[in-house]
């Protein structure tokens, strides 16, 4: 049986070696110039993602339904890009581009012609991932997308597990929300965990799914220990940012949103959903995240 690992795509710079895998566009390995894995490994034991593409929802739907202009449609939390087979635009030494296009397959579950590329651009130790979702139609496109790359924890550097936290380019004085049993965004608001600019980690901080800042401050967060080289995220525009793991896993996701799960009851049209932007017809949006790996650091500024 074919290795589908073989049709990945590598990407090298002098800091950071990727593969990115077509089946979903998915970032699937990033290592360091010595070859320490940076991203989570997908063991279908605990959790098969590594870097999902998140399109065109985040999160879950009421009763796995949106509606337009009053007609049903089904989508599964996160929507279907995570599975779909991209195909290769553009390949080289360090950039590709992917692309995903509106087709049979898709219609019945959104009935929009799109063409979502993922462009992923590797220079020296930042990874820059751009997505471009185009409107082929001539009505306005409603859409969400997310970045859900999941990141080794503890990172490969010596440090233990307890010793990680995320630090914050700016306070988060804001309240945080959960998702409630069936994954959907419950209205309860709880105290922000971050402490001064830091969230440190903690198994207990997921015992009840992921943290969703809804209203995110910051541009960019450093996530790592005290000692060692720690990982910049990047997210120019995002309005929200999970972070999510599973208890005991060796892996945090830290997930810049352009799109949010459903409230419970929402029963209103798909183009007025929470986190649902517009793309007009004959455009396209950007919306990108960009990876560092930082060998020197200090306090996240």
């Amino acid at each position: 049986m074919p290795d589908p690992q073989s049709s990945w795509i590598c990407l090298r710079s002098d800091d950071l070696t990727a593969e990115v895998d077509p089946r979903g566009a998915q970032l699937s390995v990033l290592k360091d110039r010595k070859g320490r894995d940076l991203l989570w490994d997908g063991d279908p034991a605990i959790w098969a993602g590594r870097a999902p593409i998140l399109f065109p929802i985040v999160g879950e739907l009421a009763n796995g339904t949106y509606r337009l202009g009053g007609m049903p449609y089904h989508l599964s939390r996160h929507g279907f890009a995570r599975h779909s087979a991209f195909h290769t635009v553009a390949s080289s030494a360090g950039t590709a581009v992917l692309r995903l296009t509106a087709d049979a397959a898709t219609l019945p579950l959104y009935p929009f012609r799109f063409e979502l590329d993922i462009e992923f651009a590797l220079q020296g130790p930042t990874l820059t991932v751009t997505a471009w979702v185009r409107n082929l139609g001539d009505e306005p496109l409603p859409a969400s997308f997310g970045y859900h790359p999941a990141f080794r924890w503890p990172l490969p550097y010596g440090a233990d597990r307890s010793s990680h936290v995320i630090e914050f380019a700016t306070e988060e004085p804001d309240p945080v929300r959960r998702l409630d049993d069936k994954g959907l965004l419950s209205p309860e608001l709880h105290p922000t965990p971050v402490v001064g600019r830091r969230l440190v980690l903690d198994d207990a901080l997921f015992r009840h799914d992921a943290l969703i800042f809804d209203a995110v401050r910051s541009r960019s967060v450093t996530y790592g220990a005290a000692q060692g080289p720690r990982i910049r995220l990047n997210f120019a525009d995002a309005p929200y940012l999970g972070v999510w793991s599973k208890p005991q896993a060796n892996f945090i996701c830290i997930e810049p949103w352009h799109g949010i799960a459903d409230p419970p009851g929402y029963t209103g049209d798909f183009a007025d959903k929470p986190g649902v932007f517009q793309v007009a017809a004959g455009t396209r949006a950007a919306i990108t995240m960009a990876i560092t790996l930082q060998e020197a650091f200090g306090s996240c500024a």
